[in-house]
Parts: structure tokens; C-alpha cells; sequence
């Protein structure tokens, strides 16, 4: 493991420099495809080579911008050839277009963002008949009812506010529509769900807010002074939330999709610096951003020639979603968007402060996606207990996604991913087993609690567990699977945590006969297989206890991205129905003793080991 530390304006410069110049080999005779090595992506090689253009764009533009054109690496020339070819109908670089492919409409809105935001350096020192080559590929989208109604939308709003600026076609009914979506995705405490499902993850940070503040900052905006403080507000709220995401150790929360973008999650920081936002200290937004960056840096992140791989750390394909190319990953350049504040702007000035997590134990819940959030000083882990995220909607009896739907996250785990981990949930999970061992699924399930005082969080959830025939030809992006949903019974299922532990209370009602009731805890790497006391790593240790069970742990090779052995605790007992069963789980590097955990007359009452005593009611069952 690697010991550089990427901190200071420096450092950062000197990283981002590597990485353009390590992709110059891979880059077509006039620069308008950069094609990164690795098997090509599910859109094929020329969506691949313009993926690998528009995202090192993003950081070419960041550099100059933040130099004020100064350019050693003739990153304007370069890229400047490149636009002139992707545009040339006749050239044999040419890009697909946003009319022809779907992806393009996303790359097109990097180009567009940093044509604007380098303007002096690249737009305005183009050949008039470049920039109408430049419009005319960019105008396709004006009108395009095809966009996803997810954080796409800001795609086009970017794209159409460059055209705007530059006396290119622009529809302001399509902003119209499309800030209103942006509208429609807005939750409680700064939260925005990317779409109408519950779909809580990293393009909260690094698409819903990170591009309405570069938005207001493009010369063609129509940002006016409400909406302007109204984005502002709502990414200062935010932010008082994802800076306890954040592990110790620099790591991001390991959950939801694209994860392959890596750093990039360090991107919503950046905008809260360049927004000014009031309540989080601008240092803590860059001891934020340049942790997470630092912490991928020192695990290998970029490789050995200086490339992004499709991966965590290391490669590691089945992480990233079927339309993933060699160039997808460098949409972490939005997470080295720093780099475009002059050096002496504050962010960089400022002396960093510690994250939450450097302080104290810290505890919040979080209401949007349902989550209570537990972040231990003594081992610098950030843990999330989920009872309201699933990329679903409530109601739904889809397929648990691994990425969405598990019962817990966290900065030094990830949930398994291998094929049968998309099938049949087993880790972070509470499901009913048949007699064949297959297990149920929860998504759509319904948050019932999720609140937090005096250092203890309850979060509680009920949903219809259901089995489900997986039908293999649909395509998936990071949601569950999709097929036909057998409803086996009612689970309700109560967290209390506090610190390391959880505490889980789990209710069968309405169930089929025969059935067995299985809970499983967290989901622990290594290099090697891990010792079954518990499951102790080299750091840290997965407990888990269970009310009449005896623990048992599982084994899976290859299963996922941190490392090749992954072990996790799990028990089994007969369900029946109307009984509160009770079991506690624990990610630690000091585990304390378990507490002690009694459900009785509508009420969980929980012993904590060094003698506090808490009570929680227990949710009434649901009525027929």
C-alpha cells in the first residue's frame, strides 16, 4: 500500500497531470478518441473512445481553469484537435452522435461544461467552422423526449445553457420540463432521489447537486437569485450528511451503483466550496475530498501505468454495470473538480479539519433514504443501517438489488456481488427460506421508523417477503432483478444501533408453513480466508448473535471488490409467526461485549455492555 498522500493544491495538480498524460498513448492520430485498454464496454468501442475523450475533458478543463489557461501540457491544443475531429462528419474519428446513441447525450454535457468553463483557452480560439461542427453536434438534443427521467435531465440543461451562450438553438420549454423534474426528485434534509423510485446512492452528490452549481456559474444560465439559494440550501444540508459518510480512512460509503467512478464521490465537497455553503467549514469539505482521494490513491488507484481500471481498488469487473467501457471509470474526474478553484481561493488556503468520524463516535439519522448512520472513532468506520433504500418503489416486488437494498453498508465492507448474491440475498439480510434454501427478497418494503437521540438510532421497516423466478433476459443497471414475485409472509424488522452494534428485532407474520427465518451480518474481506471467531480479519471483526440460534459463518471466493475471501455470520431459526426474534450484530475493530436484547409486551429492551439500558416500542402488526 502505497504511503503519498494527495492533500495539498500540489499534490492534487501533480496527480491529475499523471493521469492526463498517462492516456495520451490511447489516444486516435487526432486526438478525438482516447480508447483505454480492457475489454470494450456493452455500447461498444466508439461509444468507449468518445467516453474516454468527454471524461478526461472534464479534468483537462478543471487544470486549465484553475491555472487561468496557464497550459505545460498543451491540454488545450490537444483537446482542441480532438473536438475539431469528433465533429468531422468525414473524419474516421468521428463521434457518435447524441441522436444515434444514448450515451453521447451524456458525454455530450461534459464537452459542453468545459467549453464553457475554458472558454478564453478553447472555445474562443476555434476555427468559426469547428464551433458550428461543435453546435450542430450539441443541438441534436434540443427537443430529445428520450432523455431517462432520472439525473439525466441536467445532461441536456447543461448542453442547451452552452448553446444558449454561444447563439446555438435552445428550447427554453425543455428547461422548463426539465428543472421541474429536477424539482419532483427532492426529499427531506437536502436529500434528492435520482428518480421516482428510492434510489439514494453517490449521484445525490456528484450529479443532483454538483451540476445545478456549475449550472449557475455557465454564461448562458438562467439561474435567477431564488433558485440559485435554493440549490445552495439544500447542498448545505446535504452536506452536513455526507461528511459522516466518509470513513476515517478516506473510504467512501461501499453501496449503490457506478461505484466504479471511485473518487468522484468527493465531487459534492468541491461544490459546497465553490457555493460557499455556510455550515460546513470549507476545510472539512477538503479534508473530505482529498481523504477520498488519498485513500484510493494509496490503494493502488490509479494502477501501475497510471490508468483508471474497471474496478474498487484493484480491477474488479462485476462491480460495474453491463454498459461500463475502459474509459467509464474517469468520471472521477468530477471528484478533482478542486482543481478548477484558483490557488488561492479559500478551499485551498484554509488549513483542513477532521471529519465527524476523526472526532468522536457519531451517530444521525437520516431521513430520506432511512438510514441511520454510525461512525466509531476507535476503528474509523462509518456504518449505515438501511430501512428505506432499495432503488425501488414501495410496493414493488422486484429483486433485492446488493447495491440498494441490504440492510446495512459501510465504508470498510462490501456486499457481495457475484451472481448469486443478485439472486438470493444473503448477507446484510433478513429473509424466510423454503425447503430448498431459497431465500426471499424485500424490496419495496415500507419505512416505518427511522429517528436517532442521545447517541442511539432506531429504524424499523416491513415488507412483503417474496421469492422471485428471475427472469435471465432483462437487463439491469444496478436495480434489482425483475421476474415473477411469490409473496411467503409479512417480515417487520427493527434496528437499534449504538455504536458498532446493532440490535435487530425481526416479526414473522402472515407466513407459509415450514418456513425458516435467517439473519445475517456483515460481510467481512481479506486476503486470506478469515478465522470463524466471529469473523476476525486483519482490523476488524463481523460478530453476530442471535436469540436460540448458533452462528454459523459462510465462505464466498471472488464475491467482491476489496479483496478475494469474503466471510459473513449468519444464523437460522424456525419462523413463527407473531414472535419478535432478537440478534445483534457488530462491524468493530474492538468489539465490546454484546448487548443484551429482550422483546416483550410490545417492547425491545436492550442492556448495553457497559450497563445502559434503552427501550424501544416495538411496531404494532399490521392489520389485515
Amino acid at each position: 500500500m502505497s504511503a503519498r498522500e494527495v492533500r495539498s493544491r500540489e499534490q492534487w495538480a501533480a496527480l491529475a497531470d499523471e493521469m492526463l498524460v498517462a492516456v495520451r498513448p490511447y489516444a486516435s492520430p487526432h486526438q478525438a478518441l482516447i480508447t483505454l485498454p480492457g475489454a470494450p464496454g456493452g455500447y461498444g468501442t466508439a461509444v468507449d473512445g468518445l467516453e474516454g475523450f468527454a471524461r478526461t475533458f472534464l479534468l483537462a478543463g478543471f487544470r486549465l481553469a484553475g491555472e487561468r489557461g496557464a497550459d505545460p501540457l498543451n491540454l488545450a491544443e490537444q483537446y482542441a484537435a480532438g473536438l475539431a475531429a469528433g465533429t468531422d462528419p468525414s473524419s474516421p474519428e468521428r463521434w457518435v452522435r447524441p441522436e444515434e446513441h444514448g450515451q453521447a447525450k451524456v458525454e455530450a454535457a461534459s464537452l459542453a461544461l468545459i467549453l464553457d468553463m475554458t472558454r478564453p483557452w478553447i472555445w474562443d480560439a476555434l476555427d468559426g467552422g469547428v464551433q458550428e461542427r461543435i453546435v450542430d453536434y450539441l443541438s441534436s438534443v434540443v427537443g430529445d423526449r428520450g432523455y431517462p427521467r432520472t439525473n439525466w435531465l441536467w445532461f441536456r440543461v447543461v448542453v442547451e445553457t452552452f448553446l444558449r451562450s454561444v447563439g446555438g438553438p435552445w428550447s427554453a420549454e425543455d428547461l422548463e420540463h426539465d428543472l421541474a423534474l429536477h424539482e419532483s426528485f427532492v426529499r427531506a434534509d437536502g436529500w434528492l432521489s435520482d428518480g421516482e423510485g428510492r434510489s439514494y446512492d453517490h449521484y445525490v452528490g456528484w450529479a443532483l447537486h454538483l451540476y445545478p452549481v456549475l449550472w449557475a456559474r455557465m454564461q448562458g444560465t438562467l439561474a435567477d437569485d431564488d433558485r440559485r439559494a435554493r440549490d445552495v440550501a439544500r447542498l448545505d444540508r446535504y452536506l452536513q450528511d455526507a461528511v459522516r459518510l466518509v470513513g476515517a480512512d478516506g473510504s467512501p460509503l461501499l453501496q449503490g451503483r457506478s461505484l466504479t467512478y471511485r473518487f468522484a464521490a468527493a465531487a459534492p465537497f468541491w461544490a459546497g466550496a465553490i457555493a460557499g455553503v455556510p455550515s460546513t467549514p470549507v476545510g472539512q469539505l477538503r479534508r473530505a475530498a482529498s481523504s477520498i482521494v488519498t485513500h484510493f490513491v494509496q490503494h493502488g488507484v490509479p494502477d501501475d501505468d497510471g490508468l483508471l481500471t474497471l474496478g474498487w481498488h484493484g480491477a474488479w469487473r462485476p462491480l460495474v454495470q453491463s454498459y461500463s467501457g475502459p474509459g467509464s471509470p474517469y468520471w472521477a474526474a468530477k471528484g478533482m473538480l478542486g482543481l478548477a478553484l484558483p490557488a488561492d481561493h479559500p478551499a485551498w488556503t484554509t488549513d483542513e479539519e477532521p471529519l465527524p468520524v476523526e472526532v468522536a463516535d457519531d451517530l444521525v439519522a437520516v431521513a430520506a433514504p432511512g438510514w441511520i448512520v454510525s461512525g466509531t472513532h476507535d476503528d474509523g468506520v462509518v456504518r449505515v443501517v438501511n430501512h428505506g433504500t432499495d432503488h425501488a418503489l414501495e410496493g414493488s416486488l422486484g429483486g433485492d438489488s446488493p447495491l440498494y437494498a441490504r440492510l446495512g453498508y459501510s465504508t470498510a465492507t462490501a456486499p457481495l456481488l457475484d451472481d448469486e448474491a443478485w439472486a438470493e440475498p444473503f448477507d446484510q439480510a433478513v429473509v424466510l427460506l423454503d425447503a430448498d434454501g431459497r431465500s426471499t427478497h424485500r424490496s419495496g418494503m415500507t419505512l416505518l421508523e427511522c429517528a436517532a437521540s442521545d447517541g442511539v438510532g432506531v429504524a424499523a421497516s416491513r415488507a412483503v417477503a417474496h421469492r422471485l423466478q428471475v427472469d435471465p433476459t432483462a437487463q439491469a443497471h444496478g436495480s434489482g432483478r425483475v421476474g415473477a414475485a411469490e409473496p411467503v409472509g409479512t417480515l417487520t424488522v427493527v434496528s437499534v444501533v449504538r455504536g458498532a452494534w446493532e440490535v435487530r428485532a425481526v416479526r414473522v407474520d402472515d407466513a407459509d408453513e415450514g418456513l425458516t427465518l435467517r439473519s445475517a451480518g456483515w460481510p467481512l474481506s481479506g486476503e486470506h480466508e478469515l478465522l470463524p471467531d466471529g469473523v476476525r480479519g486483519d482490523r476488524l471483526t463481523s460478530l453476530l448473535v442471535a436469540d436460540g440460534a448458533t452462528t454459523q459463518v459462510r465462505v464466498d471466493k471472488d464475491a467482491g471488490p476489496l479483496a478475494p475471501w469474503t466471510a459473513t455470520p449468519w444464523a437460522c431459526v424456525p419462523a413463527v409467526v407473531g414472535r419478535w426474534w432478537v440478534g445483534a450484530v457488530c462491524l468493530a475493530q474492538h468489539p465490546s461485549a454484546p448487548p443484551v436484547a429482550v422483546a416483550a409486551a410490545e417492547q425491545l429492551t436492550v442492556t448495553w455492555a457497559d450497563g445502559r439500558v434503552t427501550t424501544t416500542a416495538l411496531p404494532i402488526p399490521q392489520e389485515d
